[in-house]
This record gives C-alpha cells, structure tokens and sequence, in this order.
C-alpha cells in the first residue's frame, strides 16, 4: 500500500535532512539581509525555524532526528577541519600560547562557577543548577559532564543551545563596546563562552576569529570535563 504525503513525512528521513536544510538557507539569506546583524544569526533563525516547522507538521523529534542525525554526524569532521586555518595563523598562535591557554581555563572555571553560584542564589532545584554548570561546553561533553554530576543531560543541552545563542549575538557587540577589535580575541573569548554556535557566527566574520574560537571551544571543553566535577562539588559542599 503507497504511503500517504502525511505518512511519509513521518518515517522518512529525507524530512528531516530537508526541513534542516531548508531552515539554513532562508536564515542565512535573513541573514544577508540585514547585513549579519547579530539577532539575524542564522542558528537562532533557523533554530526558530525549525521549531515552526516541527510543530506545524506535527513531527516529534525522534522522527525529525531520524534524518537530522546524518547532519550531525558531519560535526566531527567539521569540527576536525578547523585544524586548517589554525594552522595557517600558526605564527600568531604560538605568539599567543600562554596567554590563550591562561584565558580558557580562567573562562572555563568562571563558566562553571557563575553558572551554580547564580543557579543557587536564585534557590534552583538542585537538579537545574547540575545541568547548568557545563553550559559552556559543547554539547555531547556537557551532556557527559551533566550525567557524572546527577544532573539531566537533555536539560543540560538545552542550556548549552541557548547559551551558545546568547553568545553568537552578543560576542562581537560587547567586544566592540569595550573597544577590543582583535580577531584573535573575539576568537577565544567566544569560543570559551558560546562553543560550537559561536565559533559559526565568528567564521562569518573572519577565519581568523573562528580558528581561534574553535581551538578555544575544543580545550574549553576538555577544561570543563575536568574541572566541573571537582569544582561543583566544591561550591555545593
């Protein structure tokens, strides 16, 4: 029997690669339009998007996943090729060295900490404040760290999506009212604050600014692995 229009929506896992796609290409010409102006990122866009669409098809997320997933799979060599213009800003990367690595453990602890410390004066269940200490790492390390501390690992990537957001459109105008105007700065402080979304946002401005935020994203997350166990530990005891 030939399945419905509605039915194969539902099951197949084109839908999913289709409405991402799609999703991504009217925000980036949104994008285009008003000139990247950051509450025009394309992942807060087409992450908008999206939700529209799931809800007006009346597709879970499972069904939607079932296609999206072969997306998400391209994250790792993606995130891999970021090696390349590293390497090509290698000169001022080894300038730099002490003073980056300095940075990402300073923004990792300080991400960590501002995270529980706020989560608690606000009197937050003790479940939320352990899924929002990891929200500046990338998403499958903070969904590992949240699941080690007892918090909710699918709580702990929808703070890690919103954050990322938040940081994307804010990154560049709060480095521009401090007057910091340094590629490599805006690179790493986005990087260690906004991960893998803020490290996109900044390769549209600049391949320097992305290497740097994705080499910032990648130890923000090994230093956050390590140190939000001991650290939350710390602040809750």
């Amino acid at each position: 029997m030939t399945p419905t229009l509605h039915e194969w929506l539902h099951q197949s896992p084109l839908t999913g690669i289709f409405l991402t796609l799609l999703a991504y290409r009217v925000a980036l010409s949104i994008s285009r339009r008003y000139h990247g102006h950051p509450l025009a990122n394309t992942v807060l866009v087409g992450a908008g998007l999206l939700i529209v669409s799931l809800l007006a098809l009346g597709l879970s997320f499972d069904e939607y996943f079932r296609g999206a997933g072969f997306i998400q799979f391209l994250l790792g060599p993606v995130t891999v090729a970021l090696a390349i213009p590293l390497y090509n800003n290698l000169a001022r990367l080894k300038r730099s060295a002490f003073a980056i690595l300095c940075s990402i453990v300073v923004g990792s602890v300080a991400g960590v900490a501002s995270a529980v410390l706020i989560a608690v004066a606000f009197d937050l269940p003790p479940q939320i404040v352990l899924s929002l200490a990891p929200r500046s790492a990338t998403t499958p390390i903070a969904i590992g760290v949240a699941e080690a501390i007892g918090g909710i690992p699918t709580l702990a990537a929808a703070f890690v999506i919103v954050t990322g957001i938040i940081g994307a459109v804010l990154a560049r105008p709060l480095l521009a009212l401090l007057r910091m105007n340094d590629d490599v700065v805006l690179g790493v402080a986005t990087g260690i604050a906004a991960h893998g979304i803020g490290t996109a946002r900044v390769f549209q401005i600049s391949e320097t600014a992305g290497a740097f935020a994705g080499l910032a994203m990648g130890l923000t997350g090994f230093v956050t692995a390590v140190v939000a166990p001991l650290l939350v530990h710390f602040l809750l005891s």
